[in-house]
């Protein structure tokens, strides 16, 4: 099958739709993919793609054609400028494309703009649009500082609910997700698929030994973010800062981080370390220290009904999971009992969870081999490539047939 993917975020950035582009291509697929100038997380345009460089390239099978973006930078009016720029950009770039393609993809994390190119293309040529949905627009906003009160909250729930009715299917990456599309935008299910495609992680991930040093290294890996909440890791170290089993690892980058640096600093902790943001191919190093994972999220409507990413890559490795975290996350940690979950936001309950596990190495070997073995049973790459190929090839002959 040939498929146009849009992406605002592709390799060299560090996101999960690489994986799957390049594993769609060794199947056999066509792939192309339409993105911006990589410069997440930094907010800076990668060496290599300034200037003109890399704008048309073959990365592992897959033809990447980029147009030009502006870094976001690490304020909130970059951020906005960033995401209109390639908006604006991509469209441009994909009415120059004229290749036939059998459908276009639309890895939409966010914003919802990112779509916009995708549906560009899909009505110049004609062709069915999944967009693949990883946020809920336009209540994510609602995480940060935007009320759903607003002015400009109206203005992104009516774009939003165009967008996303340009689609011939949606996929939802979380099954709390189809609630919100259905009763709040009003987009059945019949219509629109609202069809559960959970993420899978990398297989860098179900590969990683194990490093015994004596001590209870606690891992947390990815976007150091307002809803994080990585705070509350610091905040943890801190109420465990004499017990000496314990140290706290933090991989990522993100707006956040140099706030949860200077915490720590502050602190005067000896017990945290920030290590940066790390390609996926050089996380296998940080796993391997890991005793625990730690996964922290703002207790808020939008982040509690989303399933982040990296518990599919904590449960590939083996590894237990110390949450502090609501909804469908807990649900799912405590459904594979991988690990200990208390409410988001409960410092303490945090801190006793991560004793628990520490003080009962057989018990918290246990619970990460149970949450391996739930990975393989719901989130398997096989399993779940399997799927969206039978998606794409139903979304294409259903489209052909009402044609």
């Amino acid at each position: 099958m040939k498929i146009l993917v849009v992406s605002q975020h592709f390799y060299p950035e560090p996101f999960r739709i690489n994986d799957i582009c390049f594993s769609l291509a060794a199947r056999g697929n066509d792939i192309t993919v339409l993105t911006g100038l990589p410069n997440y997380p930094e907010g800076r345009v990668y060496e290599g793609y300034r200037h003109g460089e890399n704008r048309d390239q073959t990365v592992n099978g897959v033809r990447i054609i980029r147009c030009h973006l502006v870094g976001r930078g690490k304020k909130i009016i970059g951020f906005g400028i960033n995401y209109v720029w390639f908006a604006i950009s991509g469209i441009l770039k994909a009415n120059k494309i004229e290749d036939n393609f059998d459908l276009v993809y639309s890895y939409e994390t966010s914003p919802v703009s990112m779509v916009y190119p995708a549906i560009a293309f899909k009505n110049r040529k004609h062709i069915p649009l999944i967009i693949n949905c990883l946020d809920q627009w336009p209540i994510s906003v609602t995480a940060g500082p935007i009320s759903d009160k607003s002015l400009f909250y109206r203005f992104l729930y009516w774009m939003s609910v165009r967008i996303y009715s340009q689609a011939d299917l949606i996929t939802i990456t979380s099954k709390l997700f189809r609630k919100y599309f259905e009763e709040e935008l009003g987009l059945p299910a019949k219509k629109y698929g609202l069809v559960y495609w959970p993420q899978y992680a990398e297989d860098t991930y179900q590969n990683v030994g194990r490093v015994d040093n004596g001590i209870f290294d606690l891992l947390f890996a990815g976007n150091i973010g307002p809803a994080s909440n990585v705070e509350m890791i610091i905040e943890t170290a801190n109420v465990l800062r004499e017990d000496p089993r314990l140290f706290f690892h933090i991989v990522g980058d993100g707006m956040n981080r140099e706030k949860c640096e200077k915490m720590a600093e502050a602190y005067g902790l000896t017990n945290v370390r920030f290590y940066g943001s790390h390609p996926v191919t050089e996380m296998g190093t940080y796993y391997e220290l890991a005793d625990a994972m730690m996964i922290t999220m703002v207790d808020n409507p939008v982040v509690n009904f989303t399933l982040p990413a990296k518990i599919q890559s904590y449960q590939a490795a083996g590894r237990p999971i110390a949450g502090s975290i609501n909804g469908e996350s807990m649900r799912v940690i405590r459904e594979a009992d991988c690990g200990i979950c208390v409410p988001a936001g409960d410092v303490q309950g945090f801190a006793d969870a991560i004793l628990q596990l520490a003080s009962d190495p057989a018990d918290t070997y246990g619970r990460g081999e149970k949450g391996k073995q739930y990975y393989l049973e719901h989130f398997s790459k096989d399993k779940l490539l399997d799927e969206l190929e039978d998606i794409f090839a139903e979304t294409v002959r259903r489209k052909e047939k009402a044609q």
